[in-house]
């Protein structure tokens, strides 16, 4: 289980940039990537957050980024779509 959360990283951290190109996609969801809570993975790792850790949570994973006292924690929805909130 170790092994797959830091494969997982090591697939974010390679497709980082072309995450951050679906920052232009919208959606009626709020949570959902584009929306108000705090945008999609990409988003975040393009406005400088970093990947501090990645945990399995049944069969989705939850990554949590963090830039200096502000944190998120982003559940993937699909391998190309992510929903984060705000955890302080």
């Amino acid at each position: 289980m170790r092994a797959a959360a830091f494969g997982l990283l090591g697939l974010l951290a390679a497709c980082g940039p072309a995450l951050a190109q679906d920052a232009e996609q919208k959606s009626d969801d709020p949570n959902v990537a584009g929306g108000s809570s705090g945008g999609s993975l990409g988003q975040l790792l393009s406005r400088g957050y970093e990947i501090k850790a990645a945990v399995q949570n049944g069969t989705r994973y939850i990554v949590f980024v963090q830039k200096d006292q502000s944190a998120y924690a982003c559940e993937f929805v699909s391998l190309t779509k992510s929903r984060c909130g705000s955890i302080n």
